[in-house]
């Protein structure tokens, strides 16, 4: 195995493209698994389903439970309340979909009330963004980012970032114990404004969960340029909370200068982990990537923890030298010849095909906008998986 490079926050122009060549023989195949495209079906936009709108799709699941998917809204009680659905998606050699949704429930507090919209400005708004189906109690796990104000003194609250636990019904069952670094605090340090937890998954006994923020923190450095890219923190825990390892996972720079004199700063970040079924040091990371004038950029990164720094006790990554998870690219979604890539931000293991091949389901969140599509796509992966 080759050494490994340290790295600062600073200096991920080149490292970046290093790191990408740099994956461990014992971790994955020594050849780039290869990748192809089985099928797309796009869902209506702001289809009624049961009284909701459906749309803003940002977290899938497989569910191994009840069969079928679970999908999350990222709405956040402005349409209806905050909500999850299920649907039978069906992945074969020939295709994918259609879409059938099969029920729909809101997520609920402890007292049984449903979110209320952050226009009430009460601090009990969430921002639901990524679900997985517990393996052992067939429960729902579910991140939402909270809300840091845009300034000191805008009007509206501090909600924390929080992944909970709920029942088959959206019915509250319990929080997990987050990260200290994880917290919005207003003195400049922790998660960003929407660029908190918003990708988590489970290993494949459910003893581990893993995951990640969209985007550097505060104290770890500034968000990623075209001439820079940024880490961002990865954490590992166990199912009582206990922060078991945390690693910094190099995002890519920005692909494309916005158009001139854009109002719209380029957005970025990590919106789905998605951990290995067998190997709980090797994950697919989503990198998701808006810059406008040029629209979005998708890529899916095999990456590992094995070799990397754990930076549980660093305070700051920013100067700090670390080695980081490395990662090689997996495939970037305008390679696959789709109709558009748009805002793809949720990711999960489909069924294996008759040909061995594992199978990679992908949903994207239209936010509600008709110039943009919940697309669903199905890949297949040859290799080691």
């Amino acid at each position: 195995m080759p050494s490994l490079p340290r790295v600062t926050a600073a200096a991920l122009t080149a490292s970046t493209v290093l790191l990408s060549m740099l994956m461990p023989a014992g971790s994955a195949a020594a050849a780039p698994p290869s990748v192809r495209l089985i099928g797309e079906t796009i869902v209506p936009h702001k289809l009624d389903y049961r009284g909701t709108t459906v749309g803003g799709l940002s977290g899938i699941d497989r569910d191994p439970c009840g069969g079928g998917y679970v999908v999350i809204s990222d709405d956040r009680s402005y349409q209806q309340p905050a909500r999850f659905y299920t649907a039978e998606i069906p992945v074969h050699a020939g295709g994918v979909g259609p879409v059938t949704f099969t029920g729909t429930h809101p997520f609920r507090q402890p007292d049984g009330a449903t979110y209320p919209s952050p226009a009430l400005n009460d601090g009990k708004a969430v921002d639901p963004e990524e679900i997985r189906v517990d393996p052992r109690t067939c429960r729902y796990w579910w991140a939402q980012e909270g809300n840091r104000p845009a300034t000191p003194e805008a009007p509206d609250p501090v909600i924390q970032p929080s992944i909970q636990q709920a029942d088959r019904t959206g019915r509250y069952r319990g929080d997990l114990r987050l990260p200290s670094n994880y917290e919005i605090t207003m003195a400049d340090r922790g998660p960003r404004r929407n660029q908190a937890v918003e990708a988590i998954s489970f290993d494949g006994t459910g003893s581990l969960l893993t995951s990640a923020v969209e985007g550097p923190l505060i104290q770890d450095g500034p968000v990623p340029t075209t001439g820079h890219g940024a880490l961002v923190r990865v954490t590992t825990q166990n199912r009582g909370g206990h922060v078991l390892a945390q690693y910094a996972y190099p995002l890519e720079p920005i692909f494309a200068e916005p158009t001139p004199g854009s109002p719209w700063a380029p957005d970025t970040g990590v919106p789905a982990i998605l951990a290995h079924p067998d190997d709980p040091t090797r994950f697919l990371v989503l990198e998701r990537t808006y810059v406008d004038g040029a629209g979005y950029k998708v890529r899916v990164f095999d990456a590992t923890t094995l070799g990397a720094t754990n930076v549980r006790r660093t305070d700051s990554l920013a100067g700090a030298p670390v080695r980081p998870m490395r990662k090689r690219l997996l495939t970037d979604l305008h390679d696959l010849r789709l109709s558009t890539v748009d805002n793809f931000e949720g990711m999960t293991w489909g069924p294996r095909l008759p040909s061995g091949e594992r199978t990679l389901v992908l949903v994207g969140d239209d936010n509600f906008y008709d110039k943009e599509s919940t697309q669903v796509i199905a890949l297949a992966l040859s290799g080691r998986w």
